[in-house]
């Protein structure tokens, strides 16, 4: 009796079945992924210049860590130079005749890696994983030494270049992990990615495809045949769609195969409204069993964005409400838990954002999690900023690839940011040439996603900027130059003479120091003064959100920035080193004024909130009392009488009561919306001196 081909293979499908709950359960034995942040060894290195601010005792640490916690932000001068981790590793014997894998999620910013005083290799850049392959200098069931020979100074040929906008910190500030695999396995090293990539066809309510490559590397002694096979579960866990088939995988090179799964009636990715995902597991197996298996996000949704008309989430128009996030913090630096991560992920959250520019680098992995299952629309980009050296071209393409391979699959981000305030006078430059092959690279990598470059000018033609997808452009009217509400006027006359481009604007903003109070009627700023009142941020808010809401020609807009965070040259608003420019302080610990602008603007949520809060020292007895309720008009009671004369500000949620009067001493000042029994309140008290 002839056998038919196909039937082989029913029978491979019919064994991994049945093996399916057995193999599952002993994950282990086809892939490893072991966390070693623990018990590492650090130390300054005696080699550095400056020996004063080297510490050249051992010290015990966990990962993350950072040496520039403390001193980034004195301002007083910070250790830039060599460090050195060390950590003992014992490999078990099991490991031996299978792949290992050292993977590092961050390190700031050159790191060369050693086993056993055997040199594996050099990485490049403070914001993007790399992994390199162990597996033949470990010496296994035995101790092993890991060394790590880090540092950060600033160099011309690693973006950025420059401390000016923000520090480079030292360390190894995300997490580490070993991968242990078999000898046939889904690709570790292809710049760290999952070796998965996940891509969307036509996606609508009604189908969606789903296309993934997925990279395999053989290096067992002969070629062999292993099932590959993909499913897609939905958020309870079912199994909703499963591709698989027989595949050679050749000892020679990295192997590339596709799958294609066509789904109907796809639950919808749709934002901070509904962020739901499908998981996708991707396995390869023989007949002894699973060899390899990663999980990955599916979030079905569709992008894009209309010139003139704003953003679109599955074709329905989506307001995007941007905040720029750095990832430091006061005495933490950039070595941030998860727990730390996901409480300004809620800040963002509660503050009625639907979408975060992380601005200028890659960020945590867990992060770009987060956003996928909160439902921000996020903005990704590399560090090429400020500055041009003519000299960091190759690492400007390396950190690009590194960022599209290592977040491909995260459904939350739509677009790819190529570089951030640098310039070039003609077409043909250093400048636009460069950003030019990186809008290349995106688009060999990642031709699904748009590309953004940002300008620190109001021109929509300048050359450099006009090779991306999305022209961003920065404008601090009101602060760097002219007044508050000149943003008016330049939007107005983009949308006239350039109708047909997308535009977003990447960052807006203006500092605030909570301990600087008084009140004010300038409508323009001083950046280079040591006085930077809080009530200055309020009323620039108020002012160019009120703009902004009215242009939807403005298809993103992103306060510049969600925190404080810190600046090594810094030294304004009587803080050194730092930029105050967050709508949250640098700890996390207060919340401005303008945050509680823009959560009645943006939160659907009801509320309500008087400012000026901390202005609890006051020496005018006639005052204005601004108050931001999103539930309907305000009732504004002080020192137990009702206060007539209300006014609208710049949106339906900003109201005003002019000359208010104060009596000397204390005075209670109270507002109440709504109804009796079901009234929302606040209340605060101001002192007249």
């Amino acid at each position: 009796m002839m056998i038919k081909p196909w039937r082989p293979l029913l029978i491979m499908t019919a064994l991994m079945l049945l093996l399916s709950a057995a193999v599952r359960s002993q994950n282990k034995q086809a892939r490893q992924v072991i966390a070693i942040n623990t018990d590492w060894q650090f130390k300054k290195d005696a080699n550095r210049r400056d020996v004063a601010l080297a510490d050249l005792k051992w010290k015990k640490v966990s990962v993350p860590h950072t040496w520039n916690n403390h001193d980034i932000q004195t301002g007083k001068g910070f250790y830039a130079g060599d460090a050195i981790y060390q950590k003992e590793l014992t490999a078990a014997t099991d490991w031996k005749g299978k792949r290992v894998f050292i993977r590092f999620e961050g390190i700031g910013s050159v790191a060369r890696l050693y086993v056993n005083d055997r040199y594996i290799g050099e990485h490049k850049g403070s914001y993007s994983a790399f992994a390199f392959e162990i597996s033949y200098a470990l010496k296994y069931g035995e101790k092993n030494k890991i060394e790590i020979k880090v540092n950060n100074e600033e160099r011309e040929d690693v973006i950025p270049i420059n401390n000016r906008l923000f520090p480079i910190y030292g360390g190894i500030y995300r997490p580490v992990s070993l991968i242990i695999t078999n000898k046939v396995n889904i690709a570790v090293t292809d710049f760290a990615a999952p070796g998965v990539y996940i891509s969307q066809q036509d996606v609508s309510a009604k189908s969606a495809g789903v296309r993934l490559k997925v990279k395999l590397e053989n290096k067992s002694e002969t070629a062999t045949n292993v099932i590959l096979s993909t499913s897609i579960y939905d958020a309870t866990g079912k199994m909703v769609k499963q591709a698989e088939e027989k595949v050679h995988v050749s000892r020679q090179g990295e192997q590339i195969f596709h799958q294609q799964l066509n789904m109907l009636a796809p639950h919808l990715w749709n934002g901070i409204k509904d962020p739901y995902l499908y998981t996708v597991v991707i396995r390869i197996a023989d007949e002894n069993g699973v060899l390899d298996e990663i999980t990955q996000p599916l979030g079905l949704r569709k992008f894009e964005m209309k010139p003139g008309k704003g953003f679109y989430l599955n074709d329905q128009p989506y307001r995007l409400l941007g905040v720029c996030r750095h990832q430091d913090k006061q005495d933490e630096g950039n070595a941030l838990s998860n727990a730390q991560h996901l409480a300004d992920l809620e800040d963002i959250k509660e503050m009625g954002a639907t979408s975060i520019r992380f601005a200028h680098y890659q960020q945590s992995e867990y992060l770009y999690s987060r956003c996928d299952s909160m439902g921000f629309v996020i903005w990704a980009e590399i560090p090429f900023v400020n500055a041009v050296s003519t000299k960091e071209a190759g690492n400007a393409q390396s950190q690009l690839r590194e960022l599209i391979r290592q977040n491909y699959n995260h459904p939350s981000i739509y677009v790819w940011g190529l570089h951030n305030e640098v310039y070039g006078k003609t077409p043909d430059d250093y400048t636009a040439v460069l950003t030019r092959d990186l809008n290349d690279i995106s688009k060999t990598e990642d031709p699904d996603r748009y590309t953004v470059s940002v300008s620190g000018y109001g021109e929509m033609d300048r050359p450099t900027n006009l090779n991306a997808d999305i022209q961003g452009m920065n404008r601090y009217y009101g602060w760097y130059e002219g007044r508050i509400g000149d943003l008016e006027q330049w939007v107005s006359g983009l949308e006239q003479k350039f109708p047909d481009y997308r535009m977003v604007l990447a960052e807006y903003g203006t500092e605030a120091n909570i301990a600087q109070q008084e009140e004010l009627s300038r409508d323009t700023g001083n950046p280079s003064g040591q006085v930077w009142p809080e009530a200055y941020q309020q009323k620039f808010h108020e002012i160019q959100w009120g703009i902004i809401a009215k242009h939807p020609y403005i298809a993103a807009s992103y306060v510049w920035n969600m925190f404080d965070f810190a600046v090594p040259p810094a030294n304004g608003g009587s803080v050194p080193a730092r930029n105050m420019k967050g709508l949250v302080t640098y700890d996390r610990k207060v919340k401005k004024d303008a945050f509680y602008w823009y959560k009645a603007n943006w939160n659907p949520e009801p509320m309500v909130y008087i400012a000026g809060r901390r202005f609890n020292k006051r020496t005018n007895p006639i005052t204005t009392v601004t108050v931001y309720s999103n539930a309907g008009p305000p009732t504004l009671i002080v020192n137990g009488r009702k206060i007539n004369g209300l006014k609208m500000g710049n949106t339906n949620v900003h109201y005003i009561f002019e000359n208010v009067k104060l009596q000397k001493g204390k005075n209670g000042v109270e507002v109440v919306v709504g109804k009796a029994g079901a009234e929302l309140k606040d209340q605060l008290e101001w002192d007249l001196i």
